[in-house]
């Protein structure tokens, strides 16, 4: 029996592959570490809470935070919704409006929908043509009734930076707690939470070459900042986050988050390579339109939408030769316009035509050399069928 045709894959904003050393580690704790962490009355127990709470400081040490102020969640999905209905519910006497953009992760914007129909008032910033909330649209939409602020890091689909130093120092100086997604930038780029005023901060592990299903959800100064928590259980996690703690995923996550930042110089400089060289090649022989400003864009993710050309056939027309992706897609297999793109103002073509690649540590110049090739092979038998 032949082996299936296995594209090359470009969809690494969506997951990483799990680093060997990641891999290694992790199989070592399956295999030697078997108690519950929690049951700390037997030896085998505090071993695993050794292991546990040597993975704790090692991202700690990462972040620029205190051991403590680490809450293991899922993912950032769950970390987001622990601190959007977490400080909602625990401060809702004292305001009921919460801020956000328009261009936020579902987790984030599902979660601010939910807290509407409970009640709450949600304002949405809209981003700038390139992708970005200006600071002075948030300190215009902040109230004297605003309990948080949440804004992504960066955005999961055009790869813009916001300019979270800024938004969190106009957050600051209104009193208001800063909560940050930074479940694409986390590992990626350095994120010291002793120079940022952020008080709230989500990540995942397979953004990093970690493994899947562990994140954690920052909460500084968690002595005085008290969060509802949204799951009931055995009081794991300070009481915010119940449930057996997964050793392996969460020594996986430190060991990944570990390697990320000693290879963080020397990945973004190849990186970035590779996404210019990708443009730069499809430049020469297409016509297209790259979403997001060129110079505040993560070299991790490249949005391109190509003339005359509709993303989701240019994903099937690849579909045997790279894994790529597109924010146009809904569940039920119908194309829905990208409310990224839209909340930019990119309407038409350029709309629909949106397609995303996004890069790793693990791609060669070659892999770039082939991914232009067979996207410009791809947009040629499309623009002959027409």
């Amino acid at each position: 029996m032949s082996k299936p045709v296995r594209p090359l894959y470009f969809d690494t904003a969506a997951t990483t592959v799990v680093a060997p050393e990641v891999l290694a580690c992790m199989v070592e704790v399956l295999a030697g570490v078997d108690a519950n962490p929690s049951s700390s009355s037997h030896l085998s127990g505090q071993i695993a809470a050794e292991r546990v709470a040597l993975a704790r400081q090692e991202i700690a040490t990462e972040l620029g935070c205190d051991v403590d102020e680490i809450i293991f969640t899922s993912g950032a999905t769950e970390a987001n919704n622990l601190a959007l209905q977490g400080i909602a519910q625990a401060y809702a006497a004292q305001g009921r409006h919460l801020i956000t953009s328009a261009i936020e992760h579902k987790s984030v914007l599902e979660c601010c929908n939910a807290l509407m129909r409970a009640g709450f008032d949600i304002t949405l910033i809209q981003p700038n043509r390139n992708g970005w909330v200006a600071p002075n649209a948030l300190a215009g939409v902040i109230r004297p009734d605003t309990l948080l602020i949440s804004i992504q890091h960066i955005n999961n689909e055009t790869g813009v930076i916001q300019p979270i130093a800024e938004l969190a120092e106009e957050a600051a100086q209104a009193g208001v707690l800063f909560h940050v997604d930074a479940a694409q930038s986390a590992g990626k780029f350095k994120i010291n939470l002793q120079e940022l005023p952020i008080d709230l901060l989500s990540l995942s592990a397979h953004k990093f070459h970690g493994p899947k299903g562990i994140g954690c959800l920052v909460v500084r100064d968690r002595r005085r900042l008290h969060l509802q928590p949204i799951l009931y259980g055995g009081g794991q996690e300070f009481g915010l986050r119940p449930g057996t703690l997964p050793t392996h995923q969460i020594v996986g996550m430190a060991n990944a988050l570990t390697l990320a930042a000693k290879r963080r110089t020397a990945d973004l400089a190849h990186v970035g390579r590779l996404k210019e060289c990708l443009l730069s090649g499809l430049r020469e022989k297409l016509v297209m339109l790259e979403n997001g400003e060129p110079t505040r864009t993560s070299p991790y993710i490249a949005n391109i939408a190509i003339d005359g050309i509709i993303g989701e056939a240019l994903i099937n027309q690849l579909r045997t030769d790279l894994a790529i992706s597109s924010g146009s897609a809904c569940s039920s297999g119908t194309v829905e316009a990208s409310p990224v793109l839209r909340a930019m103002g990119i309407e038409g073509e350029p709309l629909y035509g949106a397609v995303r690649l996004s890069f790793s540590r693990d791609h060669t110049e070659e892999d770039i050399a082939f991914a232009v090739d067979r996207i410009v092979a791809a947009v040629s038998r499309m623009k002959e069928l027409d």
